[in-house]
């Protein structure tokens, strides 16, 4: 049988070493949905194509290789974008295969047509057209390589539906092993100067695609050099949020003792994150120009590292090559102050109270101590996810799954990736109720594929990120924000997943037990008064 552009694409992703890819089947790409049962990667069928381009995205986050999602043309493409950004601002490799009219409908605006390329242009590396069977297979190693190349990010190939029957030559090739820099002798040198004429530096760690590996050599190099750590928003699982020289995160709301004490530093050594307006608390963390503090910045993207300040030493390189190379410096010692950074962190931890309903912080807390340190956390965007960020602790690499992005609706789809790659392994998808409903559809993709991860819904009843700002802006005029839910024990059980509902905080580790070992919900009623952490609504700001 001769090989077409559709059977070439399905197996460039299995010579990829692609195991998995999430789709909601469409006419547009009828060859390529045939040729996947020719291979060896898992086509997972999902009911939206944000959510299926979402899974794609976790998967990346977990294996470190492209993460492949598949949807028609039009409305399937454009709704499949919330991911690209997603994929975008996280520097996640993401390989999205788009359905497209025939190359001879094109430009006519034909029956869902969509120009990709300029819709795509902004928050895609690059948007490939499949116009040319003798050269798919060179595209597509380009693509696949193209999305894991300098700083990772969503590569969109475009799929028009006359040419993927055609006979289509050559094989099938991976993307060859690709040498990631590391820091030169004389940056070493420069980094190892400023160190020892440091007397209060800090070690900010962030950044996409860490290893195992990087993780082990972030606590070798904050010991060896006597350096109190944090981690980037939503970057916690960098680094061991136990280990006596951890600090805490910096992010929204983050600790305003740990700010402070950031910005009093005298040298900020930052590996792998991108200065991010979330981590930088607006880009207010840093002073421009510098007065008494010097920034060396490490990152892979050279475009982050001048972007907004002009640093003492800006060095593109891997930031586990340049964790590795940090480890052999002279060491120092700094106890106590490394102490009195971690000691911010520790009183941070503490759970708050409330003054009534369920204390999400303390459903927080029985989760981590209760599940094993492997366990994976994922979640969207809102209120909800102040309390899992701030108390607990990740201790391993791998367990954080969250979007710097803020997109609503991305806790759900993670977590079914996350369960399909590692079935072994619990994972917890904690949401709020606005956040949940964004793509709680999916819990039928959990029935369909087998996935077991445990979902915790945190209701309050409203959009709790945007009543909270209008309390502080325009206090007594809610408006758009209160919401009607169904019940989500029944709403779980109508999918055949087990269900739970949570009215006091005493009632939750029993409800945890029962859902063990299932693809299961809890639904947890939580005063909507209960805004954040320490903080009621009612207060106002």
């Amino acid at each position: 049988m001769a090989r077409t552009v559709a059977t070439l694409i399905a197996e460039s992703l299995a010579a990829a070493g692609i195991s998995h890819a999430f789709a909601v089947p469409g006419e547009s790409y009828l060859p390529l949905l045939d040729a996947m049962r020719d291979v060896s990667v898992r086509l997972v069928t999902c009911r939206h194509e944000a959510a299926a381009a979402n899974m794609a995205e976790a998967a990346a986050k977990l294996t470190g290789k492209p993460g492949v999602a598949m949807v028609t043309r039009g409305p399937g493409a454009t709704h499949a974008a919330i991911a690209l950004h997603t994929a975008q601002q996280d520097s996640t490799p993401l390989l999205l295969l788009v359905g497209q009219v025939g190359d001879d409908m094109i430009g006519r605006e034909a029956f869902q047509e969509v120009d990709y390329h300029r819709v795509f242009g902004s928050i895609a590396k690059q948007v490939i057209t499949l116009r040319e069977p003798a050269r798919v297979a060179e595209q597509m190693a380009a693509a696949l390589a193209t999305t894991n190349s300098g700083r990772p990010g969503p590569v969109v190939v475009v799929l028009p539906d006359d040419k993927l029957a055609l006979e289509a030559a050559g094989e099938a090739t991976a993307p060859g092993p690709l040498t990631p820099p590391a820091p030169s002798p004389e940056a070493l040198s420069i980094i190892a100067s400023l160190l020892e004429s440091a007397e209060r530096p800090v070690l900010l760690l962030g950044g996409p695609l860490w290893t195992a590996e990087a993780s082990a050599c972030a606590e070798q190099v904050a010991t060896r050099l006597g350096l109190p750590v944090v981690t980037s928003w939503r970057r916690k699982d960098r680094f061991d949020n136990a280990h006596p020289h951890y600090a805490g995160e910096l992010g929204l709301g983050a600790n305003p003792a740990l700010v402070a004490a950031v910005k009093s530093a005298d040298l900020l050594l930052v590996v792998g994150a991108r200065l991010t307006e979330n981590a930088t608390q607006g880009y207010s963390l840093i002073d421009q120009p510098f007065a008494n503090r010097a920034l060396i910045h490490i990152c892979a993207d050279a475009e982050a590292l001048r972007r907004t300040w002009q640093p003492r030493l800006a060095v593109q390189a891997d930031a586990g090559l340049a964790l590795a190379a940090l480890a052999t410096l002279p060491p120092q010692d700094r106890s106590e102050w490394v102490a009195e950074l971690a000691g911010l962190h520790r009183n941070w931890v503490r759970p708050t109270s409330v003054e009534s309903g369920v204390n999400p912080a303390e459903v927080i807390r029985t989760l981590s101590e209760t599940l094993p340190p492997d366990t994976i956390y994922c979640n969207g965007a809102g209120n909800f996810a102040s309390w899992l960020h701030r108390f607990h602790l990740h201790r391993r690499p791998h367990t954080q799954l969250a979007p710097t992005s803020g997109a609503m609706g991305y806790g759900v789809p993670a977590g079914i990736a996350a369960s399909l790659l590692h079935p072994e392994r619990q994972v917890i998808v904690v949401a709020g109720d606005g956040d949940f409903l964004m793509s709680g559809q999916e819990l039928a993709t959990v029935a369909h594929e087998g996935a077991t991860p445990l979902f915790v819904v945190m209701d309050n009843g409203q959009y709790g990120t945007i009543r909270m700002h209008q309390a502080r802006d325009y206090p007594g005029r809610p408006s758009a924000t209160r919401l009607t839910n169904p019940d989500f024990a029944t709403f779980a059980w109508s999918f055949g997943l087990h269900g739970e509902t949570v009215r006091s905080s005493a009632e939750f580790a029993p409800a945890l037990e029962r859902c063990r070992g299932k693809a299961a919900l809890i639904h947890v009623l939580v005063d909507p008064q209960e805004i954040a952490p320490g903080r009621r609504l009612e207060d106002g700001k």
